[in-house]
């Protein structure tokens, strides 16, 4: 559970991030360590990382997409079923995705 001075300060540099504006390095060890421990700001973070990346007018088929949160939280991502380990690819996941 966030608290209400944290959630606000964590919304700001999201804001920032979302707009492609200057975020500092404590600021996005900040954001990171939060969204590693918090779902809700994990997902805050993916999206405002999509936001910066596709910053243009969109349709309305795109915004809800964008609503739903479907995107991947790495652009780059490059999972190959023929090449990669499914158990390793996952290794990297945030500690609420692993299994126990």
């Amino acid at each position: 559970m966030l608290t209400t001075s944290t959630r606000i300060r964590i919304q700001e540099i999201l804001i920032r991030i979302s707009q492609g504006e200057k975020v500092t390095l404590a600021e996005r060890i900040y954001i990171n360590k939060n969204a590693s421990s918090n779902q809700s700001v994990s997902a805050w973070l993916r999206k405002a990382s999509y936001l910066q990346r596709e910053q243009h007018d969109t349709s309305s088929t795109d915004e809800l997409l964008n609503g739903l949160d479907l995107c991947s939280s790495d652009p780059y991502s490059t999972f190959n079923p023929e090449q990669d380990d499914l158990g390793e690819w996952f290794s990297g996941a945030p500690s609420w995705i692993r299994r126990s």
